[in-house]
């Protein structure tokens, strides 16, 4: 009887014991566990074009850049006053819209001095080609897209910023060279960076 008494007091402490080791794994498992890395938002480059009439026009409206920091641009701009029908969109060299005709901005924005063509599309394109833009009956239109090779405050090869948005009266046919025959410049506005 003494000895099945002690077997089950050393069967009760080898237990106890076996309790309290578990114990001690699962609190070390809680104390090992990282906690979540907090989630730190950049924020993106920004920035904007005001666009006013040009060559006698009604057209107004704004362009906005985004710099989505992986070498590209979130590009959305949105007109009113404009003519129906398609309108070729460019960067233009210089950020000057004083000239009544818009020429003040100089030729494409062309760091690469390569021919003009469609973005993505054609086997060269200067970095200002943009695209068409198909403005309603109602003198509105707007275009979005995201531009690989684009920057806000970049280097100078890809910067937008101090560059002219133009808008022309005709649609370009992304072959004529130099500027796919778009026809007069009847909006722009200078891309500046918002603070």
């Amino acid at each position: 009887m003494k000895y099945l008494s002690r077997l089950f007091v050393i069967s009760g402490v080898a237990f106890l014991i076996s309790c309290g080791g578990e114990k001690k794994e699962e609190a070390t498992e809680e104390t090992t566990t990282t906690p979540e890395e907090e989630v730190v938002e950049v924020a993106k480059s920004e920035a904007v074009a005001m666009i006013s009439s040009a060559s006698g026009s009604t057209l107004s409206g704004e362009a906005t850049f985004v710099d989505n920091g992986d070498g590209s641009v979130t590009f959305n701009l949105n007109v009113t006053g404009a003519a129906p029908g398609e309108h070729a969109l460019h960067l233009h060299q210089n950020g000057d819209c004083s000239a009544d005709d818009a020429t003040s901005a100089g030729g494409h924005w062309n760091p690469a001095e390569t021919d003009h063509g469609k973005r993505m599309e054609s086997p060269a394109f200067h970095a200002g080609d943009i695209d068409n833009m198909t403005v309603a009956e109602d003198s509105t239109g707007s275009l979005s897209m995201v531009v690989k090779g684009w920057s806000v405050g970049g280097a100078d090869s890809t910067n937008v910023v101090g560059r002219a948005v133009i808008i022309h009266a005709l649609a370009d046919d992304f072959t004529s060279q130099p500027s796919g025959a778009a026809g007069p410049r009847v909006g722009c506005g200078v891309v500046t960076e918002k603070m």
